[in-house]
C-alpha cells in the first residue's frame, strides 16, 4: 500500500489533474468539489479457486471422463460425464420435508436443447418447448435401471434432471446421461444401492462392438443397451434384426463385463467428492402389523386365488371384499397405525400367497401351466374400409391395429441430435382408460404409451420392406380395447396383421410374448434359492412378479426386448434362461397368426392407397407448380391427394385409385406424358374440319382424329359425333412419315367392350413402342415410307437430347397445307388466311413432333412465324411447324436469280447481308439472301409490319433453325 501511495504522489506532479485525486478528491460533484474514498481503499475481486475431481478409463477403445465439482455445485449431486466430442450433465436433488406416501415419486427429466449442436431452434419462438418423444424415452431409460437400487420404505421425492451440454453427433448421449446419473447418485446423501453401469452393444458383420458411434449403428444388426450391478443384471433394451437367441445371449455375456468397467471409477469418485449419505425416514411396516393383517386376511385371499374360474373384474371385487372386511376387524380393535398401513400390508399378503403357491405347486392364478399360452383370437381386415386393420386377441387382452399408407412427405421430422432427420414408420400406442373399466382424462404424450409404441415399433421396423421398394410413410394406430397383461405385445402382434391386411410386404410375421419370474430369495444373503419361469404373465402376475421380460420376434431370430426388473437386480443366467420359453410361446403365436393371414393382400382394391412417382423435366415441374406452387396447392385441394416434388421427379399420394386417376389426368394436362402406340388418353376437341378433328391432349400437344376413326359406323358429318371443347377418351394408333400423331376413337370403343381402363397402356404391352422424332428416321426409311404409319419395328423410343428441354413434345399441322387444303374446297378463294385461334389446328396436313430448346429460344418463336402455334394455357411451351421451312427450300429450288454473291458456308452467327423481301406472311417474311439462300424475318411487337415485296433490308444473322434455315434480325440504322 505504501509503495502504491508513493507511486501516485510522483504521478501527481507530473499532472495537476491527479493532486484532487492524491487528496481522495472528486473533480466535480454537483458542482462543488469532495472528498470521495481512496481506490486504495475499494475491494478488490478475488480469484475464485473451484476444487473439481475428475476420473478418466476406456471402455471400447474411446477415453470416458467423470468430473464433478465445477459445475452445478449447488446440486445434491452433479456429475459432467464426456466421451470424445458429447457431454452430458446430470444432477440429482431430493425433496425437504418427510411427506406421507406409500410409493417412490422419482422423476428424470431428460432434456437436449439445441445449442448442443449450435442450432437455433425452428419454433416460432426459438426456444424448445414440450419434451419430445426422444427425451421422454432416454428419461425412461434413465429411470428404469436406477429405481430398483433405492431401499425399501424410501418414499421421499427425488428428481434427475440430464442435459446435453455438447454433441458431436457421435455418440447417442442416453447411455452417456444414465451412467453420469448413477456417478451423481452416489456422490449425493441419498441412500442408494448402486452404482451401476450401463452399456451399449452393437454388431457388424457378426462382430460385436462396444459403445458403437451413430455411423456404426446404421451397419450394425442389434442395437443392445445393457445395466446392471457388479453381479445382476438391471434393465435390458434391444432392437434387432432377426438375431437368434444364441447370438443374443453372447452379446449379453460381453456386455456385462463391459458395463462393469464403469462401477470402480464412480466408486473413486465418490470416495473423493462424496457426501456422507443421510439418514432419511423410511416407511417401513412392522412385523406385528404384518402378522395382525396376514392371519386375518391370508386364508381368503388363497381361496381367491385358488379358483380359476374368477375373472380379471371378479377376482379384484372378491380381494377388494377381503379388504373391506379386515378393515371392519380393524376398526373394532382400534388399530390406527394398522389402518394407515392396510393397502401396502393386503398387498404383500397377495404377493405372499401367489408367489407361495407358484414355487411350491407350480399353480398359476388362472389355473394355466408355467408355459403355457392364453388362448388367441385373430382377425385381419376387421375395418375393411381402412387400408389395413386387425384385431387381436390373446385371453382377456385385446388391441384393434389399423394402418394408414401416405405419402413420402408424410414421414415424422425428428428434431433431435442424433439419429436420422426423419422417420417414415410410425407406430402410435393407446391406453384409454375403459380398457380397464376406470374414469380417467385423457392429456398430452404420456410416458407409457410413447415407451410401449416404441417398443412395439422397434419389433416391427426390422421387417419392414426398404423404402426403395416400397415409398409409402406408414403409421399404426394401437388401440388398447382391454388390458389383462402385456399389450405392447399384443400390439406387435396385431400390427404385423394390419400391415399384411394392407398389403405391405412384410418378409416375415413378428409376435410378441412377455415372460415373467417368480423368485424365492434367501433374506440373509440375498441370493435366489429357488424360481419359476412364466410364459404369457397376467396383469397380476406382472404386478406380483419380479420381472417383466418383453420378448418380440419372428421365427428366425429377436426383433425386440424390454427388460424391466423390481427387486434389486437377477442374475444373468435366470435372464438367458427366459429366453426359450419366450421363443416356444412365440411360435405358437405364430401360427395363430399364420392361420389369418400368411400373406400381403392384394392392392388392386380402389379403396387402397396408391403412390406413383412421376419423372419430368425441371421446366416442366416448374409449370406443374405454378407461381408460388399455387397451382399445385389447388389439384391438393381439388382431390385430397398428397403432392411432393423433388429433382426431376413429382411423387403423388392418394387414397384411392379413383383420387389417383384424377391428379394423374390433372398432371397429364399440365405437363404431359411421354406417348405410347396404343396408350389411352384424354383429350379436348380444339377444332373441327371435314375430314376430321384436332384434339389437344397430353399437355398441349395435339393430334388429328380422322372421321374414319370416329366411330364404328359411318359419320357423314364430323359435328355429328364431336364438338368443339368436348372431352373425350382416345387411342394413339400410329404416326406417319411426317411425324403426325394418329388417333382413334372407335378402338376405344372396341376395347371398353373388353374392359381396357382409360389412362392405361395395354396390359399385353411390356415395352411399349414409341416413335422416333423424323430427324432420327434415315433418309432411306423416308423415301420409303408412305403416308401410312410407320411399323412396329420403326417405333423407336424417341432419343433425349441433354441440351434439349424434357418437356413433353408438341404435335402441330402445317398452316401452309391447311390454307392449300381449303382453297382448293373453295372455302377461302379470295380472303387471306387470318390468324388462326390458339390451340387450333389447319387440316389435311402433315404433322410432326419437335421439341423446345431451351439454348435456342430465338429459333423456337421464330418458327412460330410461319406456322400456327398452340400451346398449354399458362404454359411457355412453343408449338413449332416446320412444313413453312420446307416451302423455303422448295422456293430455293425454283429460285436460281443470284442476286448477292453469297455462299452458304459463309452464312454464320452475326454475318450481315443486304436482302430483298422475297415474300410477306401473316407473322413474319421470308428474306431473298443471295446466293439462292431464304432466311425468315418475324415482325416484332408494335414494330413496322408495312412492307413491299423487293424492299431492300439491312439484316444480320442471329440464329438457325433445326432444318437449317437462317433466321435474321434488322440491323439498326446508324
Amino acid at each position: 500500500m505504501a509503495m502504491f501511495s508513493l507511486a501516485l504522489r510522483s504521478r501527481a506532479k507530473s499532472n495537476p489533474l491527479l493532486a484532487w485525486r492524491a487528496l481522495h478528491s472528486r473533480n466535480f460533484c454537483s458542482g462543488r468539489l469532495g472528498l470521495s474514498m481512496s481506490e486504495s481503499d475499494s475491494p478488490v475481486a478475488g480469484t475464485k479457486f473451484l476444487e473439481t475431481f475428475k476420473e478418466e478409463f476406456e471402455i471400447g477403445s474411446r477415453v470416458i471422463s467423470l468430473e464433478t465439482g465445477e459445475i452445478a455445485r449447488f446440486a445434491n449431486g452433479a456429475v459432467v460425464l464426456g466421451m470424445e466430442g458429447t457431454q452430458v450433465l446430470s444432477t440429482v436433488s431430493a425433496g425437504k420435508g418427510d411427506a406421507v406416501r406409500d410409493f417412490l415419486p422419482l422423476t428424470v427429466d431428460y432434456q437436449e436443447k439445441q445449442f448442443a449442436q449450435g442450432v437455433i431452434p425452428n419454433t416460432f419462438m426459438r426456444r424448445e418447448g414440450a419434451p419430445k418423444e426422444r427425451e421422454l424415452l432416454c428419461g425412461r431409460l434413465i429411470d428404469r435401471p436406477i429405481r430398483p437400487l433405492f431401499p425399501a420404505g424410501f418414499y421421499h421425492e427425488i428428481q434427475v434432471m440430464a442435459s446435453v451440454l455438447c454433441s458431436d453427433g457421435k455418440q447417442d448421449p442416453d447411455v452417456l446421461a444414465a451412467n453420469a446419473t448413477s456417478a451423481a447418485l452416489m456422490l449425493s446423501d441419498i441412500p442408494w444401492g448402486g452404482p451401476i453401469g450401463v452399456v451399449r452393444l452393437g454388431r457388424i458383420y457378426g462382430q460385436f462392438v462396444v459403445n458403437p458411434t451413430m455411423d456404426e449403428l446404421s451397419l450394425s444388426d442389434l442395437n443392445l443397451v445393457y445395466a446392471c450391478t457388479r453381479d445382476k443384471t438391471l434393465m435390458i433394451d434391444v432392437q434387432a434384426r432377426e438375431i437368434s437367441e444364441k447370438d443374443l445371449e453372447a452379446g449379453l455375456r460381453l456386455a456385462h463385463p463391459e458395463a462393469v468397467k464403469y462401477l470402480e471409477p464412480q466408486i473413486r469418485l465418490a470416495a473423493r467428492a462424496g457426501k456422507q449419505k443421510k439418514e432419511y425416514k423410511l416407511s417401513m411396516v412392522s412385523e406385528q402389523i404384518f402378522e395382525k393383517v396376514r392371519n386375518i386376511a391370508e386364508a381368503p385371499i388363497d381361496a381367491v386365488f385358488t379358483d380359476p374360474s374368477y375373472g380379471k373384474f371378479e377376482r379384484g371385487e372378491a380381494l377388494e371384499k377381503i379388504t373391506q372386511d379386515v378393515r371392519s376387524a380393524l376398526e373394532e380393535d382400534c388399530d390406527e397405525q394398522s389402518l394407515k398401513a392396510l393397502p401396502k400390508v393386503v398387498d404383500n399378503v397377495r404377493k405372499k400367497v401367489v408367489r407361495k403357491r407358484i414355487i411350491s405347486e407350480g399353480n398359476r392364478i388362472d389355473g394355466r401351466h408355467l408355459e403355457e399360452v392364453r388362448p388367441i383370437y385373430c382377425k385381419a381386415g376387421r375395418l375393411p374400409q381402412l387400408h389395413g386393420s386387425a384385431l387381436f386377441n390373446r385371453g382377456d387382452t385385446q388391441v384393434l391395429c389399423t394402418v394408414t399408407l401416405g405419402a413420402p412427405q408424410d414421414a415424422q421430422r425428428l428434431d433431435s441430435l442424433v439419429g436420422p432427420p426423419t422417420k417414415r414408420f410410425m407406430l402410435h400406442y393407446s391406453f384409454p382408460p375403459f380398457c380397464i373399466d376406470e374414469v380417467g382424462k385423457r392429456t398430452g404424450l404420456n410416458r407409457r404409451e410413447v415407451g410401449h409404441g416404441t417398443l412395439a415399433e422397434k419389433a416391427l421396423v426390422a421387417v419392414l420392406p426398404p423404402e426403395e421398394d416400397f415409398p409409402y410413410t406408414v403409421r399404426i394406430n394401437s388401440e388398447v380395447m382391454a388390458s389383462d397383461g402385456s399389450t405392447s405385445m399384443a400390439t406387435v402382434c396385431g400390427g404385423s396383421m394390419a400391415l399384411m391386411d394392407a398389403g405391405i410386404p412384410l418378409r416375415e410375421h413378428v409376435a410378441g410374448i412377455s415372460v415373467g419370474l417368480v423368485t424365492d430369495v434367501d433374506p440373509e444373503t440375498g441370493e435366489v434359492t429357488d424360481y419359476r419361469i412364466l410364459t404369457d404373465i397376467l396383469g397380476l402376475e406382472d404386478h406380483l412378479g419380479d420381472i417383466d421380460f418383453k420378448i418380440a420376434g419372428t421365427r428366425n431370430g429377436v426383433t425386440a426386448i424390454q427388460l424391466d426388473i423390481k427387486p434389486a437386480g437377477i442374475p444373468l443366467d435366470i435372464i438367458c434362461e427366459c429366453l426359450e420359453p419366450a421363443r416356444k410361446g412365440r411360435l405358437q403365436i405364430l401360427d395363430h397368426m399364420e392361420k389369418e393371414i400368411s400373406v400381403p393382400r392384394n392392392q388392386d382394391d380402389r379403396n387402397s392407397p396408391r403412390l406413383v412417382t412421376l419423372k419430368f423435366s425441371n421446366d416442366a415441374i416448374r409449370r406443374f407448380i405454378g407461381p408460388l406452387g399455387a397451382l399445385k396447392r389447388k389439384i391438393e385441394e381439388e382431390t385430397g391427394a398428397r403432392i411432393s416434388v423433388g429433382d426431376g421427379t413429382i411423387t403423388i399420394g392418394a387414397k384411392n385409385q379413383a383420387v389417383m386417376e384424377k391428379v394423374q389426368d390433372k398432371v397429364d394436362f399440365i405437363v404431359g406424358r411421354e406417348i405410347e402406340v396404343g396408350g389411352i388418353y384424354k383429350g379436348i376437341v380444339t377444332s373441327i374440319k371435314e375430314y376430321g378433328a384436332f384434339v389437344e391432349f397430353n399437355g398441349g400437344q395435339q393430334g388429328l382424329l380422322h372421321i374414319s376413326e370416329l366411330s364404328h359406323e359411318p359419320v357423314s358429318r364430323v359435328s355429328d359425333v364431336v364438338s368443339v371443347g368436348q372431352q373425350i377418351s382416345l387411342m394413339c394408333i400410329g404416326q406417319d412419315v411426317r411425324g403426325n400423331i394418329k388417333l382413334s376413337r372407335k378402338a376405344i370403343l372396341r376395347q371398353s367392350e373388353k374392359g381396357v381402363a382409360e389412362g392405361s397402356a395395354p396390359l399385353t404391352k411390356e415395352k411399349p413402342n414409341i416413335w422416333a422424332s423424323l430427324e432420327n428416321v434415315s433418309k432411306g426409311e423416308h423415301q420409303k415410307s408412305t403416308p401410312e404409319e410407320l411399323p412396329a419395328s420403326k417405333m423407336k423410343k424417341i432419343e433425349t437430347n441433354q441440351s434439349v428441354s424434357l418437356q413433353p413434345e408438341v404435335v402441330i399441322r402445317s398452316a401452309a397445307e391447311c390454307d392449300e387444303e381449303e382453297k382448293s374446297a373453295g372455302l377461302s378463294k379470295t380472303s387471306k388466311r387470318a390468324p388462326k385461334a390458339k390451340g387450333t389446328l389447319n387440316k389435311d396436313s402433315k404433322q410432326k413432333r419437335v421439341q423446345s430448346s431451351n439454348n435456342k429460344p430465338d429459333s423456337s418463336t421464330l418458327s412460330n412465324m410461319l406456322a400456327e402455334s398452340l400451346s398449354q394455357t399458362g404454359g411457355e411451351k412453343k408449338i413449332v411447324s416446320e412444313d413453312e421451312d420446307e416451302a423455303i427450300l422448295d422456293d430455293q429450288n425454283k429460285e436460281s436469280d443470284v442476286q448477292t454473291p453469297l455462299k452458304p458456308e459463309k452464312l454464320k452467327l452475326g454475318t450481315k447481308v443486304t436482302a430483298k423481301i422475297y415474300q410477306i406472311r401473316a407473322r413474319g417474311l421470308v428474306l431473298d439472301l443471295g446466293g439462292g439462300i431464304r432466311g425468315m424475318y418475324r415482325f416484332e411487337p408494335n414494330g413496322e409490319r408495312e412492307f413491299t415485296i423487293g424492299d431492300e433490308l439491312r439484316v444480320q444473322c442471329s440464329s438457325f433453325t433445326s432444318k437449317g434455315i437462317p433466321v435474321m434480325s434488322l440491323v439498326d440504322k446508324e
